[in-house]
């Protein structure tokens, strides 16, 4: 069983900028996709941007050229840096790991913009 553990979120000033991660407590390998989710309160999850195992990237419309997906097998730890933050990204950011037919979520970390 492997736990997956965002962090990095917190109270971030429009146009700024930060960093998530998502720390697995075991070994990725054989992962298929590890993926970054985001839930504002009142709407329904939504997908941002992924990784496979070969290393191609995918992101959601809304977010290209702002969010950029990364990872660190050696460290087991997935990253989203964040660009020209404004406040319609206020929300918790959930990563998500795809790996053998099971899906694993962490419990997600909360990103608030705000002057």
């Amino acid at each position: 069983q492997v736990q997956l553990v965002e962090s990095g979120g917190g109270l971030v000033q429009p146009g700024g900028s930060l960093r998530l991660s998502c720390a697995a407590s075991g070994s990725i390998w054989g992962y298929n996709t590890m993926a970054w989710y985001r839930q504002a309160p009142g709407k329904q999850r939504e997908f941002l941007a992924h990784v496979t195992s070969g290393g191609t990237t995918y992101y959601a419309d809304s977010v290209k050229g702002r969010f950029t997906v990364s990872i660190d097998n050696a460290k087991s730890t997935m990253y989203l840096q964040v660009n020209n933050i404004n406040p319609a990204d206020t929300a918790v950011y959930y990563c998500k790991m795809e790996r053998w037919g099971s899906v694993y979520w962490g419990q997600g970390t909360q990103v608030t913009v705000s002057s």
